[in-house]
């Protein structure tokens, strides 16, 4: 069994507390799916069917389980996930069709609900069958064993190349009415999900319904899961639900039926967070990660300008790997921000690093200190700033360094 990989410095020191949700439990297993005696698989169970949202890679190839997820999402009903690492099921054919449909078999069974109300997920290497049989007897011991206060056993078993469990949570207020959210998530590579190997899922005892689900998980998406990157690839599996067991109407909140509902403002506003909060942690477990880096666009063309200026920043391996050496290498950012195919002027772009600013108006700032700019290089986390100085359109995302280490971890992946 492959050792695991040591803890990235970029940890959190302490991880957040879980409370329980009512109307739903987890339970931890091991399937032996690609590895003997290590926790594998996951079953989430709802005690009555939860409304669900979901958001899925864009990939062309996706997995097994995307596909099935997709399908049933049409339901906007379930009744359990079930999660499984080591194998994505990716890439698999007909083999991996059958592999979705005997897992939620199983798992139906095993919580006495109907095949397609269960919803799926593999993360792990691409191209190998799934023995789904495996699952068997395993779900139905999960199902006997499943908890409220499980959450970080569920987080620590999706992960792959991960070094952390990634979880989070948060109170909202829903009328006079207060609601809990838990979120966790899995992914240190292979991560520039564009969605909606990145597996995300949120949890409330709010009652709402799946339509506005939807339209609350689709916009948050898009400044949280969809403004990350580790390495530019997007996964087969990228998956991000939102599931809400409802349990909170029996303590007198009204059930939202419209994302539009104005009692919804303040649900919204702490999803987004918590979303945002998960995919910061993604990033900052990046494979072999040693600085965070938040890169923030401002004075491009449009948002949507800004944003492919950001990611042309965050995903170039020149600007990433000046951030593993210290470096405040500004030309590289320079270079990214003019291949980026966005508007920009040479003579009007400005750059800093960590608040400090190294380039203004085409040229080196005059007031340089490299001793400074090289001092505050060496913190943990590593913000970028480039005004390109045309407009107003602005955006941020969030990367890590890239180090040897990403090549170790990557080389040896399938070993």
């Amino acid at each position: 069994m492959a050792a695991p990989a040591p803890l990235s410095p970029l940890a959190p020191k302490i991880f957040a507390e879980l409370p329980p949700i009512d109307g739903v439990r987890l339970a931890a297993g091991a399937a032996g799916i690609r590895y003997q005696g290590r926790t594998d698989v996951v079953l989430a169970v709802f005690d009555k069917p939860a409304s669900v949202a979901g958001v899925f890679t864009t990939s062309k190839c996706p997995s097994a389980p995307v596909d099935w997820c997709r399908e049933m999402l049409e339901g906007g009903k379930a009744r359990a996930l079930v999660v499984n690492s080591g194998n994505a099921n990716a890439f698999t054919g007909k083999v991996g069709k059958d592999a979705t449909e005997l897992t939620a078999k199983l798992a139906a069974k095993a919580i006495g609900a109907d095949e397609n109300e269960i919803f799926l997920a593999s993360t792990g290497v691409i191209g190998e069958p799934l023995d789904a049989s495996k699952f068997e007897g395993v779900l139905d011991r999960l199902a006997a064993d499943a908890r409220a206060d499980a959450w970080l056993d569920a987080a620590r078993a999706i992960m792959t190349t991960d070094t952390f469990p990634k979880v989070a949570t948060a109170k909202a207020m829903i009328g006079d009415v207060e609601v809990t959210l838990n979120g966790m998530a899995k992914g240190a590579g292979m991560i520039a999900p564009d969605m909606a190997t990145m597996l995300s899922y949120v949890f409330t005892d709010a009652a709402i319904s799946s339509d506005a689900l939807q339209k609350l998980l689709s916009k948050g998406v898009k400044t949280s899961f969809n403004a990350v990157t580790v390495d530019s690839d997007t996964s087969t599996s990228d998956t991000l639900m939102l599931f809400a067991t409802g349990a909170a109407e029996a303590r007198g909140q009204k059930k939202i039926r419209k994302a539009r509902d104005e009692n919804l403002a303040d649900f919204a506003e702490k999803l987004d967070a918590l979303l945002i909060d998960l995919a910061q942690q993604v990033a900052r477990d990046g494979e072999g990660a040693r600085h965070f880096i938040e890169v923030q666009v401002t004075g491009a063309d449009s948002d949507k300008a800004a944003k492919r200026i950001a990611f042309s920043i965050a995903n170039s391996p020149l600007v990433k790997t000046a951030v593993a050496g210290e470096d405040a290498n500004w030309g590289r950012v320079v270079m990214a921000v003019g291949k980026a195919g966005e508007k920009a002027e040479r003579d009007l772009l400005s750059i800093w690093f960590n608040g400090i600013r190294v380039a203004h108006a085409g040229l080196r700032d005059p007031d340089y200190d490299e001793a400074a700019v090289s001092e505050v290089m060496k913190q943990d986390t590593i913000v970028i700033r480039a005004d390109i100085g045309i407009g107003k359109g602005s955006a941020r995302v969030w990367t890590c360094d890239l180090t040897k280490d990403y090549v170790a971890i990557n080389g040896d992946y399938r070993s």
